[in-house]
């Protein structure tokens, strides 16, 4: 079996794009989320909402004007320029030549893609002439577009797919990359995941009453994780982008190697006990970070800080309490944790990825980034462990080893965990 390494990232999120304003974003606690004229326009209870920046001139780096001409996808512009950014990142050349790679492929997740291309579209004909969609419809609004579009401008001749776990799906294309390689089909895969942006993708939280109503003249105080007066998630989109490749390789090559994943696990509680399409079943989340530990061949004592999916609901105190009962750790004695939803919102099928990189840029640079807007932390979670394990300040602190999950809709989990390289 094959170990595999973390040799470039990519990043698009609300509070920054690229590794650099990212990296420096989540060092300094600086927010991502802002007022949105079309949420209040169309009388969402949440008016908010963590969106990434990206101009016609700096997407002309990575579309032609032809391809940009009716283009009208969010999630897979996110998702090209995150995945881009992580190639080249890893020191690796954009080849024109007519044999694919066949040793590079990519698992890039979304949630729904294209609805803004599907609602334009719509809009501007009727039944009869759906003809006239246009003849980029379908590469806009397919599920696999992103990794289609990614496939092509880098040459991928291995597997080239597109998941989907609602919340979770960063996190299990990480893990498909990971097992791939791992068993020698792939010498690199690009994982990552993107969501779209907009009222026709937020909407429906919104109508759930998931969404915080109680910010939108403040928008940097209404992501509350693990707050007491949190009242909802903030929603956002974006996307991230790992590229993991087998040791060997990356290694004949010299490439920096940003961390290495040990392993994880994925598994769903089944929609079973308290678990419900919306609600995560303890019982699984526990044993999917049980399970992600024995596969990654650690204890639970060697994990110095957890990412957590934590999304400012009512559900972040259960998370903590089924951290703790899978650890057997407490107080004092609990990892740090943190969570970036913070910063940027819920990112929904983004959310994996762009926290994964933030994880990994932690691991790498020894640095545990702060929670912000926590300064009245939840009683529930207090009892269980020591404000201390919750920073509202950067840490700078070299880490060994760091565990990332996520806990989506359906009652599905992913857990991963990535460990500082030493040969």
């Amino acid at each position: 079996m094959k170990r595999v390494v973390i040799t470039g990232l990519g990043v698009v999120a609300p509070n920054g794009v690229g590794l650099t304003a990212f990296t420096h974003a989540i060092k300094k606690g600086i927010s991502g989320i802002k007022h949105d004229t079309e949420l209040e326009r169309l009388q969402f209870s949440c008016q908010i909402a963590g969106k990434p920046e990206i101009s016609t001139e700096l997407a002309l780096h990575y579309f032609s004007e032809l391809e940009l001409r009716n283009f009208n996808s969010s999630g897979i512009l996110y998702g090209v320029i995150a995945g881009i950014d992580a190639w080249k990142n890893a020191g690796l050349p954009i080849e024109l030549y007519e044999e694919p790679d066949w040793h590079s492929g990519t698992i890039f997740g979304t949630g729904t893609s294209g609805i803004d291309k599907f609602r334009e579209s719509i809009y501007k004909i009727d039944d009869f002439q759906t003809r006239k969609l246009g003849s980029t419809a379908v590469a806009q609004t397919m599920n696999s577009g992103v990794s289609a579009y990614l496939g092509g401008k880098l040459g991928l001749g291995n597997q080239v797919t597109t998941n989907s776990s609602a919340c979770t799906t960063g996190t299990e294309s990480i893990l498909m990359a990971f097992e791939r390689i791992k068993s020698g089909q792939a010498k690199r895969i690009l994982a990552g995941s993107t969501s779209d942006s907009g009222p026709y993708i937020w909407g429906g939280f919104d109508a759930m009453k998931v969404c915080t109503f109680k910010h939108n003249e403040a928008p940097e105080k209404g992501s509350r994780p693990m707050s007491v007066t949190a009242s909802g998630f903030v929603p956002g989109s974006g996307a991230g982008a790992i590229l993991l490749e087998d040791l060997e390789t990356a290694l004949s090559r010299g490439a920096t190697i940003y961390a290495e994943v040990l392993g994880g696990n994925i598994n769903s509680g089944g929609q079973r006990g308290l678990g419900t399409m919306t609600a995560p079943n303890p019982i699984a989340v526990k044993k999917c970070i049980t399970n992600a530990i024995k596969n990654a061949g650690i204890t639970a004592n060697e994990i110095d800080a957890i990412n957590g999916h934590l999304t400012a609901t009512t559900k972040d105190s259960l998370e903590i309490q089924n951290w703790s009962e899978a650890l057997q750790r407490k107080g004092l004695d609990f990892p740090y944790i943190n969570s970036l939803k913070s910063m940027i919102g819920h990112c929904l099928s983004a959310a994996g990825s762009i926290e994964s990189v933030a994880s990994i840029l932690q691991l790498h640079q020894g640095f545990i980034f702060p929670n912000t807007n926590c300064e009245d932390l939840h009683p529930e979670i207090t009892a269980v462990i020591d404000t201390s394990r919750i920073p509202q300040q950067l840490i700078e602190k070299e880490l060994n080893c760091i565990v990332k999950a996520s806990f989506g809709f359906g009652d599905v989990n992913g857990c991963v965990i990535f460990k500082k390289y030493k040969t």
